[in-house]
């Protein structure tokens, strides 16, 4: 893991504990009627950003960084 992927690491557990709490909070404990429009609104938003980390962990982008990565190593000059 490069330093300067950390906070790519960070971010997606963010995107997947903020997802899951908030499914936990509807499944036990409900949302109140008034504040039903905000916790659709910030539903939606999670599941579109937890689409996107899983499609990218999961998906061609993983592989294509991955296959970029090996490749500016095998490019890089033997000192």
């Amino acid at each position: 893991m490069k330093r300067k992927d950390i906070p790519m690491y960070i971010l997606a557990g963010l995107i997947v504990i903020g997802y899951f709490g908030l499914l936990g909070v509807l499944a036990f404990k409900g949302v109140p009627s008034e504040n039903n429009d905000l916790y659709n609104t910030a539903m939606g938003a999670l599941l579109v950003a937890f689409a996107t980390v899983v499609g990218y962990w999961f998906g061609s982008s993983k592989g294509s960084s991955d296959k970029n990565e090996i490749i500016s190593k095998n490019n890089e000059p033997n000192v």
